[in-house]
């Protein structure tokens, strides 16, 4: 079994595309005016229209409502793309910060209040951990 993608629902897909785009440096391929993705070596993010819920079950997936879901990127320098969103995200909630796990880490938030972690490892365990991972 492989995660293949992530999907955010949201009320206003260019502006969330138009934000990943520029928060990762990745361009979308756009399907419809509803449904965008984010393709990257080792999965996609996918960004789905409110419009697209009623497909799947209707009202079973809310936009702006996560509390409990990280998005993660891993980048080759968390510090660095923390200089690049300066001024550019509204919402840092956590600056670059070594993680007791051995990533160093920058957590922000979406325009829609979703959480998104940029980390590079930075300890030998995490560095060998993430080894084969294409970035």
């Amino acid at each position: 079994m492989n995660l293949v993608s992530i999907r955010v629902i949201t009320d206003d897909v260019a502006r969330l595309v138009a934000f990943y785009e520029r928060a990762t440096g990745l361009h979308a391929t756009w399907a419809t005016e509803d449904f965008a993705e984010l393709p990257t070596p080792s999965g996609t993010l996918a960004i789905g229209s409110t419009r697209t819920v009623p497909l799947f079950a209707p009202g079973s997936a809310r936009p702006a409502d996560n509390r409990s879901v990280i998005i993660e990127f891993l980048v080759d320098d968390v510090d660095a793309v923390h200089r690049n969103l300066t001024g550019f995200v509204a919402d840092f909630v956590k600056e670059p910060t070594t993680m007791p796990w051995g990533n160093r880490a920058l957590l922000f938030r979406d325009p829609d209040g979703n959480l998104v972690n940029f980390f590079t490892p930075v300890t030998p365990a995490a560095v060998e951990k993430f080894a084969g991972v294409a970035r």
